[in-house]
């Protein structure tokens, strides 16, 4: 628990200042270092100086530096001014160079964060070693928990932010202050990445991660269609994603042969920004591939929204609205904290101009009582019982340099007394007010929105515009015909191809088990002796021809070595059931529904029962009779409606033949193909039955017997 504690307090939550503690110790440091002005320092000199702060090692601090940086491109608004390699968000391979070799400054824009940070505007705390003092937050002059992207994982718990433009969110903190009712959609558009893309605008799912923190949006690709070339250049991709990523999906789907069109994909990526470039095949249609590649690849995603922030050490989950409402409290309290402290100093300083003012009245008689006092140390209580002033008043008549004791000086202290009682009377009235606070609030928001012109990066598009992919609408249908070999190999025929067709080949010792008439759209279901099961449609297998082998399954379907198809079936609706028939003689009745999934998962583990070895596997469109054979030569007619179905793919079933010690059930067929003559003879009004000896004419060799 007090591991957890940690985690969730000090290392994976952010604040409400929208920092969490390894970007806040980095920043103070550079800070500190002076880096705000002047020249950049190598990274190396700020992450030593960052332990300090941070003693969790250079490799963690550098870290979480490149991701403040600007070369970096992982934030709207960059934190630190980089020079060097730092990498980019949006690749995976793309790796930063070494602390020695880059460069870095306090981007200027960090003046709007340390603006507060010297006038007690925030709690300073002991470092671990109690060595120096570091800020509990940063007082930020925007709320930057709403503008600086932050994902984090705990124990128990997350946090995902989602950045929003500076510009829409110093005016959303604005409309808030004026009128905390406000339409938060009017002026806060949408998230905004700096990776850009397109957000896909859903009003009301929006308007629910504003209420409630908590959601998801999706955003996509952005992209252009050289027709000359006949290229797809892809120059904006979502910020939950990588160049490498969308490359590795698309190599795939072309793999699968669930993408024809593309004939080239290469990264083009430069100093000009990200650029995936796309070579189409001739008479490929961009609109449809794109329309596709959305829906299959990264190139459009989801991000999850979930507002996690620390506010007073407890984490919550805000919607936008709220968190305006605790940073602008908090907020509040700052510029307080910094009236109070500018009010301290200038009363300190009235102080001293009033005892100032005592002595100037009559200057020669406090030139008399220095100098007729004998000792040093006598000066200060000789001037304090002279002139009836304290101790500090003192002690500034006494260090005034003989120079100033002229009119001039005289005037300008006199006239400043009256400027500094007028200037604490205004700070005393803004102390009791809070609209003038909320008023100086909004005007550094808009002070940061004129100094600062953030345009969007991301577009907003809405839904309607958005071209849809059906998969199934791209799918050429027109009937086949399958075969499955003994060995796992698969055919796709046409019945033209089928007619000019010879023989099947296969190979030697192999030899076609299955065959069956259906269209090039159905849906197809692969057994295997691993207990798996393997979904596949018939249109990502090519037409082939009888003269082929055709594909092997286990290469095709990349299954686990060794493993092998053992019976397949065509769903059509999920209605009926399969037959599992085992050889300990029991039998499970399996719905096809149970093998129907709402995602497109290609394999289903836990097909059928792994308890005894599978002799049959029976599709059963509607109920009917079997024929079950054992090894004793007994056969048994069982009616499939006496036995129960199961819901689950991996039931044991229920007992069906009853065996004798040594004897196991060796395979089952539909009783309408059985050839059995004597049905009657093999029925049994009870299960579990023995069945009954096969007589020679229901023996289902007699073919064989009658050809020898």
């Amino acid at each position: 628990m007090p591991y957890a504690m940690s985690v969730i307090l000090s290392r994976a939550i952010p604040e409400i200042d929208g920092f969490k503690p390894s970007h806040r110790k980095l920043l103070y440091t550079m800070y500190k270092m002076g880096l705000l002005q002047g020249a950049r320092t190598k990274s190396a000199n700020v992450v030593g100086q960052t332990m300090r702060l941070n003693p969790h090692g250079d490799a963690a601090i550098y870290e979480t530096m490149v991701r403040l940086a600007r070369g970096n491109e992982s934030l709207l608004t960059p934190f630190v001014d980089s020079k060097g390699n730092f990498g980019k968000v949006y690749s995976r391979d793309m790796a930063y160079a070494a602390s020695r070799y880059t460069e870095v400054k306090l981007d200027p824009f960090c003046g709007e964060i340390f603006a507060d940070i010297d006038c007690d505007a925030v709690d300073f705390v002991d470092n671990y070693d109690g060595t120096m003092k570091e800020p509990t937050l940063l007082p930020t002059r925007f709320p930057n928990i709403l503008v600086s992207a932050n994902l984090g994982i705990a124990v128990g718990m997350a946090s995902s932010i989602c950045g929003f433009n500076l510009n829409e969110v110093c005016d959303t903190a604005i409309a808030y202050l004026k009128n905390p009712g406000c339409r938060l959609m009017d002026t806060l558009k949408g998230p905004d990445f700096p990776t850009g893309g397109e957000l896909i605008l859903d009003e009301g799912q929006m308007e629910e991660i504003y209420r409630t923190g908590r959601g998801s949006f999706r955003v996509r690709a952005k992209w252009n269609y050289l027709k000359k070339e006949n290229i797809i250049e892809i120059t904006e991709i979502p910020y939950t994603t990588t160049i490498e990523a969308i490359m590795d999906k698309v190599t795939d789907l072309i793999r699968q042969g669930k993408v024809r069109e593309i004939s080239d994909m290469r990264d083009e990526s430069g100093l000009e920004g990200l650029k995936i470039a796309i070579d189409l095949k001739r008479g490929a249609d961009p609109q449809k591939l794109m329309a596709k590649l959305m829906k299959m690849t990264p190139l459009m995603d989801t991000f999850g929204c979930n507002f996690n922030v620390l506010i007073g050490g407890t984490p919550r989950v805000l919607g936008v609205g709220q968190l305006l409402e605790e940073w602008s409290a908090w907020r509040m309290e700052c510029i307080r904290r910094r009236v109070y402290f500018d009010l301290g100093k200038k009363k300190e300083k009235l102080h001293l101009l009033l005892g100032l003012r005592k002595i100037l009245l009559d200057i020669d008689r406090a030139i008399a009582i220095i100098r007729d006092t004998e000792e040093d140390s006598e000066v200060v209580p000789n001037l304090m019982i002279g002139f009836g002033i304290d101790e500090l008043q003192a002690e500034y008549v006494a260090e005034i340099k003989l120079r100033n004791i002229n009119k001039e000086h005289i005037l300008k202290r006199t006239r400043e007394t009256d400027e500094l009682a007028r200037e604490i009377q205004e700070l005393e009235g803004i102390l009791a007010d809070s609209r003038k606070i909320k008023n100086i609030i909004i005007g550094e928001l808009r002070e940061i929105n004129k100094k600062y012109k953030t345009p969007r990066r991301t577009a907003i598009i809405y839904e309607d515009q958005v071209e849809q992919y059906d998969e199934e609408d791209q799918i050429e249908d027109y009937p086949v015909h399958i075969f499955l070999t003994r060995e796992g190999y698969f055919k796709k025929i046409t019945p033209q191809s089928l007619r000019m067709s010879g023989e099947q080949k296969v190979k030697e010792g192999d030899a076609v088990q299955m065959t069956v008439e259906c269209t090039n759209k159905s849906e197809i279901i692969f057994l295997t002796d691993k207990v798996q099961a393997y979904k596949c449609r018939l249109h990502e297998f090519d037409d082939g021809k009888a003269s082929l082998l055709g594909d092997y399954l286990p290469q095709k379907l990349q299954m686990s070595d060794g493993e092998r198809v053992i019976f397949c079936f065509l769903p059509g609706d999920y209605s009926g059931h399969l037959l599992y028939v085992y050889e300990n003689g029991k039998v499970a009745k399996i719905p096809v529904k149970s093998f129907d999934t709402k995602s497109n998962r290609r394999r289903l583990t836990g097909a059928y029962c792994d308890k005894s070895p599978l002799v049959s596997v029976l599709h059963l469109p509607e109920e009917g009779e079997v024929v079950l054979y054992s090894t004793d030569s007994r056969a048994l007619v069982v009616s499939t409606a006496a036995v129960a179905a199961k819901a689950t793919r991996s039931s044991q079933g229920v007992a069906v033949m009853a065996l004798k010690k040594n004897k196991k059930v060796k395979k089952a067929v539909l009783l309408a193909e059985s050839g059995i003559v004597n049905e009657a003879r093999y029925r049994t009004r009870t299960l579990p039955a023995a069945g009954a000896l096969l007589k020679e004419e229901d023996s289902p060799d007699k073919q064989l017997a009658l050809e020898m």
